[in-house]
């Protein structure tokens, strides 16, 4: 296995795109770039939700960092930076393909949140059971959002075939999936 050198933050095209975040007040930060030209990372943003629309990037922003607040603590990079990563690697082609990754980042983010408190037992049984009821149904939206992706992307036609099968009395049949074999 040879050995690959890493990229160093933020510097490289093939690396996912960042933000840095500039605290304003306890629920808002102001988003960075973490080095380098900041008409370029905002074109990467751009790309990267699939929009030649700076309000909607900037919309985005504020709702991941809304999103990305760890609990009993204020916004968090990390969490900002990896629905980043998550969005970017989805390549949403318009505003509605990001609105839904968006949603997925999110989902994902809260439903492990969520399984992480319940994997600590803390709280007793009825919060074990509320935490878990929880994280359920937060990762069946999640696979639901999932499908819905699917078939945005792939057309939600379905195929469907239909044989009619006539056998005359005194015949013989066999019923299956056969391969023409040479013989």
């Amino acid at each position: 296995m040879a050995d690959r050198k890493l990229p160093t933050r933020g510097e490289t095209e093939d690396s996912p795109v960042r933000v840095r975040l500039r605290r304003i007040s306890a629920d808002v930060s102001k988003p960075y770039p973490p080095s380098g030209d900041g008409g370029q990372w905002w074109a990467r943003l751009k790309a990267a939700l699939g929009t030649s629309s700076s309000d909607f990037v900037s919309a985005t922003l504020l709702q991941l960092q809304s999103a990305a607040r760890l609990p009993s603590s204020g916004v968090s990079e990390i969490e900002i930076n990896a629905a980043l990563s998550f969005i970017e690697n989805a390549k949403p082609q318009t505003e509605l393909e990001a609105a839904l990754v968006v949603q997925m980042a999110c989902t994902h983010a809260a439903g492990m949140a969520v399984l992480s408190r319940v994997g600590g037992g803390h709280g007793g049984d009825r919060h074990v059971a509320a935490m878990a009821a929880a994280a359920s149904k937060l990762l069946r939206s999640y696979a639901l959002q999932l499908e819905t992706l699917r078939r945005w992307r792939n057309g939600a036609s379905q195929y469907m075939r239909i044989e009619h099968i006539h056998i005359e009395s005194e015949a013989q049949a066999m019923i299956g999936n056969f391969e023409n074999v040479p013989r």
